[in-house]
């Protein structure tokens, strides 16, 4: 398959993430005999520093012209630590979502059996985990109406949803509770907000034509609260924007890392992946950064395309990556990997893949990924 991939690095340790799911990638070309062509733009922060714009026209016309986008992070301290900013880094990412009709955000939860203990949450709540959030992305109150009074004040942001963009998300959401345990729960404020109310009458009636999935509700703070408690109770959960922005970072914490969720961001006509990490500028350059977050989100890239063996044999490297202790410090502190180790390490593994069960682990101790 030929695939142009528009590559957006952004700001922070979104270039050192990225560049190791692009490695992953070109070793997908070599093992599977595909043709990747990477296009890269700037966006973010460091788009507002050479053009003024975190979203240049140039960059959005590269991603419009593109199978798939694929995209590392955005933010700098100095708009984060400016409340006066008028341009942000974040706008970038608000608008190329809008621009694009990514109205679907798709965001696996899931606990990798080796790290349990890694987790802050107690081994017996989290091993089993394995849900996925369907957040509704360019809708809501990121991008409804802003007013600020004159005096500075005051100031209201409009949360606003119309039917149709709550019906075209939910039936996603609904096939893929189909597709896997068959249990659907939203999450919204019905008690309090008229939009969540609205949510609620467009999703039960949706939910007639599945009738096989399993309906259920939650207000926004009790999901917030038994994702911890107990999360192996979710399979599929849809939610609005705002919300789902909160609770998937929430849904982060229970694997351990966030450095190590993915997520896809699709539309009728385009998709965007990237992990749901920030720019962490703090690791900027230290070669600390975990990139399997973006390593798996190219992985949902490949089964966007319906290549499902090439993602799985990704996937399968990142198991490997993780059960011999090949990981950043986020995940060992004692950890002697970085970000390139690690990248290259999880792209040699998808190459030779028939040589995995014949890994020196001397060699791999000593900080090598010699395949014997």
């Amino acid at each position: 398959m030929n695939l142009n991939i528009a590559l957006l690095p952004g700001d922070g340790i979104g270039p050192e993430v990225t560049a190791q799911a692009i490695r992953c990638l070109e070793a997908v070309e070599e093992a599977f005999g595909h043709h990747f062509v990477f296009k890269e733009a700037a966006v973010g922060a460091i788009a507002i520093d050479k053009t003024g714009n975190p979203l240049p026209d140039r960059t959005l016309e590269l991603c419009k012209e593109a199978d798939a986008v694929l995209f590392g992070a955005i933010g700098d301290p100095k708009y984060d630590n400016d409340p006066k900013a008028k341009i942000r880094p974040e706008q970038g990412l608000l608008q190329l979502r809008k621009e694009l009709g990514l109205y679907t955000n798709i965001r696996p939860v899931k606990v990798f059996p080796t790290l349990v203990e890694k987790s802050p949450l107690k081994e017996e709540r989290i091993k089993g985990t394995d849900f996925t959030i369907y957040r509704e992305l360019t809708g809501g109150i990121y991008f409804g109406e802003k007013k600020i009074s004159a005096d500075g004040t005051v100031a209201s942001d409009l949360c606003e949803y119309s039917e149709k963009e709550i019906s075209r998300i939910a039936h996603l959401a609904f096939k893929a509770a189909r597709n896997r345990r068959n249990k659907l729960t939203l999450v919204d404020k019905a008690n309090v907000l008229e939009s969540s109310r609205l949510w609620r009458r467009v999703v039960s009636k949706i939910g007639e034509s599945y009738p096989e999935v399993e309906l259920d509700f939650l207000f926004v703070d009790n999901a917030a609260m038994q994702i911890i408690l107990n999360p192996r109770q979710f399979d599929v959960i849809l939610t609005e924007n705002m919300f789902g922005d909160i609770i998937s970072d929430e849904g982060s914490v229970i694997g351990g890392s966030i450095g190590l969720l993915a997520s896809a961001s699709i539309g009728d006509e385009n998709a965007l992946f990237e992990p749901i990490h920030g720019s962490y500028p703090q690791a900027k350059g230290q070669d600390i950064a975990n990139p399997i977050a973006s390593i798996l989100s190219a992985a949902m890239l490949l089964e966007h395309f319906q290549l499902f063996e090439e993602a799985m044999a990704v996937r399968e490297a990142v198991d490997i990556s993780l059960k011999k202790g090949i990981v950043t410090p986020d995940l060992d502190p004692n950890s002697k990997y970085g970000t390139n180790h690690v990248g290259d390490f999880i792209a040699n593994n998808i190459v030779d893949n028939d040589d995995r069960l014949n890994m020196n682990d001397e060699n791999i101790g000593l900080g090598k990924s010699t395949i014997i």
